[in-house]
């Protein structure tokens, strides 16, 4: 009876077999292919935290290759966009692997760790296992500073970029009120992410309503009032990257973020827009009379704080971003006297990438990316093009100047770092090859 079943069983078998598709097991994956695997998962975490800090997506893409090189794993096909990584490896079994970047990134204690990570990487100092636990880690890394000392921060930062752009006396408190108020937005918006896109035009609506009702005391033109509480929503860095992405060839990427940049821009113009129409058309005032000299200083300093204390800065960073900024900002105040305001950001821009580079081999000093970021930040493109699309929608003929301005120096600035960038690694590569030569003496 026993046999029978078997049989039985064992005819139903062979029916299915041939009724049925079977499963193909794939020959075992070599070791080989496992660390290469290993390399990939590496490389698209790398490139992942390189995009949510800011980078320039051709800086990725060169630098995901040496990485690659630096671990011989050299058939690896790479492309970035400002929110997606692809990467491919024939070692590592020709699969695609396609990853999107979380938003909200780019705090600069994030910004340091990922510049760390990747320069060991580039040495192959570490394993790629322990560079993937490491990414990991610092993309949900929480800042270091709470939301009571951040929303300091945007205050201290507001009125910085105040005393930079528009150094009145009687503007002081008002940049100082309407950064607190900005403040509590930003930190509502981190809170509930699903409410982001709309706080810029509220953050714009409030902030011009309030002018609009101070401006009588303050006596200054409402527009240089409004853009300085408005700073952590300026898309300058992101005009400013968007340039040298097109400007490197990177046509989708920079077109992308050209269009983001855009869009935040337009966000805020509406939000101003609105809020004049309630009120029916902004004020006018006489310009005050500026501050002297140490105005600008003074600002520079307020910012270089605000950053630390709002973007996270790492620990020991706050002198070294003061000393950046305070080159930036003499090197920009030089350019404006020589060829002027409107290229003045091209000769800021050239000296970030040398000093920041340069600075970056103390033993105090945070990486190079730390104080590079708050330089771009500094030389406001944004703010401009802010000033400018405002005017335009209150029918200002200045407006559309005040734009114009803004777009060369969004260029100028954006051709002066790809300058100062060449001008760095030319050096280094001829110091380098000085050494070389030295040691074989």
């Amino acid at each position: 009876m026993g046999d029978d079943r078997g049989m039985a069983f064992g005819w139903f078998q062979r029916q299915a077999s041939r009724l049925l598709k079977q499963s193909v097991q794939g020959a075992p994956i070599s070791s080989e292919e496992t660390d290469a695997r290993g390399i990939l998962s590496m490389l698209e975490g790398l490139g992942l935290a390189m995009i949510e800090t800011g980078q320039a997506t051709n800086d990725v893409e060169e630098t995901l290759r040496a990485v690659a090189k630096a671990y011989r794993l050299d058939d690896v096909r790479t492309v970035v966009l400002p929110t997606y990584v692809m990467l491919q490896s024939s070692t590592a079994g020709g699969e695609v692997r396609v990853e999107s970047a979380r938003p909200g990134g780019g705090r600069l204690d994030q910004t340091g760790a990922v510049e760390t990570l990747v320069g060991r990487a580039l040495r192959a100092e570490v394993s790629s296992q322990e560079a993937i636990t490491e990414v990991a880690r610092i993309r949900t890394a929480s800042p270091r500073f709470g939301p009571r000392v951040s929303l300091l921060g945007h205050v201290i930062l507001t009125v910085g970029f105040g005393m930079v752009i528009n150094p009145t006396f009687g503007a002081i408190w008002v940049y100082a009120v309407l950064g607190f108020g900005v403040g509590l937005l930003v930190l509502l918006a981190r809170k509930f992410t699903e409410l982001a896109s709309t706080v810029p035009v509220i953050a714009a609506f409030l902030v011009t309503l309030v002018t609009a009702l101070l401006v009588h005391v303050v006596g200054d033109e409402p527009l240089r009032i409004i853009a300085p509480p408005l700073v952590s929503f300026l898309p300058g860095l992101t005009l400013t990257i968007a340039a040298i992405e097109l400007t490197n060839n990177q046509v989708i990427a920079g077109a992308s973020r050209l269009v983001y940049g855009g869009s935040q821009l337009l966000l805020l113009t509406f939000g101003v827009f609105a809020a004049t129409t309630l009120v029916g058309g902004l004020p006018t005032a006489s310009p005050q009379p500026l501050l002297g000299p140490w105005a600008g200083l003074l600002g520079v300093a307020l910012v270089a704080v605000g950053f630390t204390l709002f973007m996270s800065a790492p620990r020991g960073a706050l002198l070294w971003i003061f000393l950046s900024l305070a080159v930036t900002y003499g090197a920009q105040a030089l350019g404006a006297v020589a060829i002027g305001a409107g290229l003045s950001g091209f000769v800021g821009a050239v000296v970030v990438a040398p000093f920041t580079r340069f600075a970056s081999h103390f033993r105090t000093s945070p990486p190079a990316s730390v104080m590079s970021l708050a330089c771009l930040w500094l030389l406001v493109p944004g703010a401009l093009g802010f000033i400018g699309l405002s005017g335009v929608a209150e029918g200002g003929v200045a407006g559309i100047q005040t734009l114009a301005t803004a777009g060369i120096s969004v260029l100028s600035i954006a051709l002066g770092a790809i300058v100062g960038i060449s001008l760095s690694r030319d050096a280094g590569r001829l110091a380098r090859s000085a050494r070389r030569g030295v040691f074989r003496r």
